[in-house]
């Protein structure tokens, strides 16, 4: 699609600010074209993933693809910066959460991208995995769809991650996302996620995670899927907006519209705190004494709720 992409803020016609081509998005202050825009979010990817040290040379990484945005461009990034000659190798996994009318297309786009990708592609549902799809698990209490599919998604995916053998499961998240973590954990009074950095190691047998699309803009990420011709047009999850992160989702876009650099501003707040302020006893990790997941106390999350719901 390249130049055909209009993102850019109340000048469509506006020259890429590092050549004359047409720019294609204006972010973080600059206008970028087609080429320079995706050049622009590889070489950041690249950056993190080596000043981090996210990768090492036999890694073998389990990347969690839902379908969506976000995971798809994951995919579609590191496929060309980590090549099998590094030693690195790539799995995809998807978790068929159960639900209906939404899961069957992106299960469908992630089945046609790892294809086209070449890329070993798993999927583990929670039907297998918990004994019910999400639809059946949260009947009666809907409301609480998106909280309890995450707490139990993550569990599938270190599941999955253990499975294959990965030294790494590496997510999606990007910039935008890490901001509105960062909000919500505030909001709840919750120190212990807010500073708890899953990226940095967990004991044994918990597997690592990295996010290399952390310092990518969700605008950016858009972009990228649009130049690269791999964007496509998925229905929102049913359960996706009662729950409260769509509303920081909102407001958070909304204040960086107006006030820019709000996303960022939250970003640093929370490295300093993650820099100056040592976890209290009770977020130090330990292993379930249900499942042997990961968790901050005798049992996990995801066993709770699922004990709630009588599974």
């Amino acid at each position: 699609m390249g130049a055909e992409v209009r993102m850019t803020d109340g000048n469509p016609t506006g020259h890429c600010s590092f050549c004359r081509e047409p720019a294609v998005i204006l972010d973080r202050g600059q206008r970028l074209c087609a080429g320079h825009l995706v050049a622009e979010v590889e070489n950041r990817v690249r950056k993190d993933i080596s000043e981090k040290g996210m990768v090492a040379p036999g890694d073998r990484l389990a990347v969690a693809l839902s379908g969506g945005k976000d995971s798809t461009a994951l995919l579609l990034v590191l496929s060309r910066l980590l090549p099998e000659g590094q030693d690195v190798t790539l799995t995809a996994i998807t978790i068929d959460e159960g639900i209906a009318g939404y899961r069957e297309e992106t299960l469908h786009a992630a089945e046609k991208l790892t294809k086209e990708l070449g890329i070993t592609h798993r999927v583990l549902s929670f039907a297998c995995i918990f004994g019910k799809p999400l639809d059946a698990l949260v009947a009666g209490q809907q409301e609480r769809g998106c909280t309890i599919c995450g707490v139990l998604r993550r569990k599938a995916l270190e599941e999955g991650a253990r499975e294959i053998g990965a030294t790494k499961l590496v997510t999606g998240h990007n910039a935008d996302d890490e901001a509105q973590s960062v909000l919500m954990n505030l909001l709840r009074g919750d120190l212990t996620r807010l500073i708890q950095d899953s990226s940095s190691g967990d004991p044994e047998p918990f597997v690592p995670r990295i996010k290399p699309l952390a310092g990518i803009t969700e605008k950016e990420v858009l972009a990228y899927l649009f130049i690269r011709g791999f964007y496509t047009d998925l229905p929102e999850c049913p359960y996706a907006q009662p729950a409260l992160r769509s509303e920081i989702r909102e407001m958070l876009a909304g204040l960086e519209d107006r006030h820019p650099g709000t996303r960022e501003a939250l970003l640093q707040s929370r490295d300093v705190l993650r820099a100056h302020v040592a976890l209290p006893p009770h977020g130090q990790l330990r292993a379930c004494r249900e499942c042997g997941g990961l968790s901050s106390g005798e049992i996990c999350r995801a066993c709770q709720i699922l004990r709630s719901m009588g599974s």
